[in-house]
């Protein structure tokens, strides 16, 4: 049986329980990344099955339902927050100076080209700015200065693929793990040109990613505490609440990690202060959210 790049597969030893897509084939065996889950293995091709279009939409409308679970839930956290600050009394009257709303400024710098797309269309949907690059995990820790220097964010998203391998060594082992060692150096890099877990907010790590090297290493948030899959936009949904939550507050730890698709299993985290600025008067040019234009 001929296997091309591109092919939509299962696992019959995981039970076909997630999509793949084969990136690469040699002698035997398959390097496959996750359809839906920010996961990269070595598969035989034996093991691997094609998934025929009923069965791919059946295991895709479920991961889609999740995926608009979540974006209702940050909508609705967005909304609220938004009735709330213009609730408030101010000394100035509303109709007479009208406000401007500043978002943070997003770096986010993907291990996988299609993932990355899915990233910024939501971005753009949720009314953030960002600049997102695709990078090999390999070649991150190398290129981050550079990126950083010439963006100059305000969030910096490290992620692509990763995996956790028993036959490598024990799971605190991070030379057991495939790309995390290269999420943990990039981070470290990045923590060089700005050490201040508030001046830049790191989100950091993909599937069954060593999510206590990349706390220790510098990330505000990162990924897996138990080693689980995560989602692929599950860092787009961290980044949403702490670009939307005011720069005089503490971003609510429990909150922002049970609106993402994982929860508590995929993703963590430490205390961060929030990136959201509201300022006035509103003058044309400046960089605003407009809500009008958000998707509802």
């Amino acid at each position: 049986m001929n296997w091309h790049r591109g092919e939509i597969v299962t696992r019959h030893s995981y039970g076909h329980d997630l999509l793949f897509r084969v990136q690469k084939v040699y002698n035997n065996q398959a390097i496959i990344y996750g359809e839906n889950f920010r996961l990269e293995a070595d598969a035989p091709l034996d093991d691997l099955k094609r998934v025929q279009n009923d069965e791919r939409h059946k295991i895709e409308r479920q991961v889609r339902q999740k995926e608009a679970t979540s974006y209702r839930m940050f909508r609705q956290d967005y909304y609220l927050r938004s009735f709330r600050d213009y609730a408030q009394p101010t000394s100035v009257k509303e109709e007479d100076v009208a406000q401007f709303q500043l978002c943070p400024k997003v770096l986010h710098i993907d291990g996988d080209a299609l993932f990355l797309k899915k990233c910024v269309m939501l971005y753009k949907r949720l009314g953030l700015q960002v600049h997102g690059i695709h990078v090999e995990e390999s070649e991150m820790p190398l290129k981050i200065k550079e990126l950083m220097e010439k963006v100059q964010p305000d969030i910096l998203v490290i992620t692509g693929h990763d995996s956790y391998s028993k036959q490598k060594g024990e799971e605190h082992d991070i030379r057991a793990y495939r790309n995390s060692k290269y999420f943990v150096e990039s981070v470290r890099e990045a923590r060089k040109i700005e050490p201040s877990l508030d001046q830049l907010v790191i989100f950091a790590g993909a599937c069954q990613s060593h999510f206590e090297s990349l706390i220790k290493a510098g990330a505000n948030f990162a990924s897996s505490p138990t080693r689980i899959n995560i989602h692929a936009l599950d860092p787009v949904y961290v980044i949403a609440k702490i670009g939307y939550t005011s720069f005089m507050e503490k971003v609510n730890l429990h909150d922002v990690i049970n609106k993402t698709i994982t929860r508590e299993k995929g993703i963590g985290g430490v205390e961060t202060r929030g990136l959201f600025r509201i300022g006035l008067p509103y003058m044309k040019g400046l960089p605003v959210t407009n809500e009008k234009s958000k998707e509802e």
